[in-house]
């Protein structure tokens, strides 16, 4: 099963999401053509009421451990409560790479 797909599955069976959004954003990354090592989440859920930021995190990291040993280097997460979303349904783009052979000199 490809890794934007586990993801999903993951994150849908621990936080019942109400908005779930996996994007594979490898291909803006220095990493060859097909790689599914770069991840944005968002993830809109109850379970977050009550938690810190930082706390969010956590749960997702603990949810998505496999992933992050067997290859997806970087993730991006918005976390948000279902009231949080309501008063904001955006998510700021990811910027541009400029690590690797994308940095500039």
């Amino acid at each position: 099963m490809e890794v934007r797909r586990r993801i999903e599955d993951k994150l849908a069976a621990e936080f019942a999401p109400r908005v779930l959004e996996v994007v594979n954003e490898s291909g803006m990354h220095s990493v060859p053509r097909g790689s599914e090592t770069h991840f944005k989440v968002v993830v809109v859920s109850a379970a977050f009421e009550g938690k810190s930021l930082v706390e969010r995190h956590r749960l997702v990291y603990q949810a998505l451990d496999e992933e992050l040993r067997g290859g997806v280097h970087a993730l991006a997460i918005t976390s948000r409560t279902p009231e949080e979303w309501a008063r904001r349904e955006s998510v700021e783009p990811s910027p541009p790479c400029l690590g690797g052979s994308k940095a500039k000199a």
